[in-house]
């Protein structure tokens, strides 16, 4: 996509015109036509980096003299760019959500293809508004409004802390508490850094939305609360005269969200292929896990028996 022009225009004088700026290369990478699920469609070189300028050009814009303000003004600005991207996210998310076939036998054949075209261009969108996260998402998190802030830190951890303790030690204490966390996303000592930034990414996904995080797993993150979750919800049920609760569809399995009976016709039946099925049981569990679904989820721990090859025992 070639870069638009903006004629005399300062696309970093306001919000306004920065969204404007940026909006016609969220689409091109996130709505353009394509079966390339390796990598998100490509934007021109000047673009890129009159939408990196004009995006340090906006952070950094000072109107006042001091430092204080300054820094409050970078903040308010990311802050609000941060909720147009969240929301285009969520726009996004539900788009694709409607999309999806009515027929649970073909949803898996929808969702998985749906998720990694997503996946590649959230990953595009962080590289493209990379100063987002070093000028605001970072700030955030030194000012504790992160995935893992220092509340849920000390709550889980009070008393591990002694009286006394200094300030290395309870820094010490605090990280040791953040690997812990990162380790419940798959990560092992002496793992590679791609790794860490991997399990910490899925950390961020599985964030509340308050929480400030990187680009891409905010991306993430909307995935799995307007998509995934709905997917996952257990179908509401009529209630009869007289309380007894009846359902009109999926008789034998009404407590079951839709995914979970997706599985059940595609990957639970007879004729479908022993590696397809192992296939298609390790990529939905990797697309679980990469949106912030923790590997204690049931619907997980069941995705995981399909997806294990049985000669690995042998």
């Amino acid at each position: 996509m070639l870069n638009p022009s903006v004629g005399t225009a300062n696309p970093s004088a306001s919000l306004a015109a920065l969204w404007g700026y940026i909006l016609p290369a969220l689409n091109h990478i996130a709505r353009s036509p394509t079966h390339d699920l390796e990598k998100a469609p490509a934007v021109d070189i000047s673009y890129r980096m009159g939408i990196h300028t004009a995006t340090y050009n906006y952070f950094t814009a000072q109107a006042t003299s001091t430092v204080a303000n300054c820094r409050e003004k970078q903040m308010a600005r990311g802050a609000d760019l941060y909720m147009h991207l969240d929301k285009y996210f969520m726009d996004l998310v539900r788009e694709l959500h409607l999309g999806a076939p009515e027929d649970d036998m073909t949803l898996i054949q929808y969702l998985i293809p749906c998720f990694k075209r997503y996946a590649i261009c959230a990953r595009s969108i962080n590289r493209l508004l990379n100063y987002v996260n070093r000028h605001y998402v970072k700030r955030a998190v030194d000012e504790d409004k992160g995935w893992l802030t220092l509340s849920d830190m000390f709550h889980a951890m009070v008393r591990s802390i002694q009286e006394g303790s200094g300030r290395e030690e309870i820094l010490e204490k605090l990280e040791k508490k953040r690997m812990q966390e990162i380790k419940k996303w798959g990560y092992r000592d002496g793992g590679s850094p791609q790794q860490l930034v991997q399990a910490e990414l899925c950390a961020e996904a599985a964030s509340p939305l308050d929480r400030v995080v990187t680009l891409e797993a905010l991306a993430l993150r909307r995935f799995r609360t307007e998509f995934v979750e709905p997917l996952l919800a257990a179908p509401r049920m009529k209630k009869r005269r007289g309380g007894v609760r009846s359902v009109t569809k999926h008789q034998m399995n009404p407590t079951e969200g839709r995914l979970v009976r997706a599985v059940q016709s595609v990957l639970e039946v007879q004729g479908v292929d022993e590696v397809t099925r192992r296939g298609l049981a390790s990529d939905l569990d990797e697309m679980l896990r990469a949106v912030g679904v923790h590997g204690t989820h049931s619907f997980r721990k069941k995705l995981k028996i399909l997806a294990k090859d049985p000669h690995d025992d042998l």
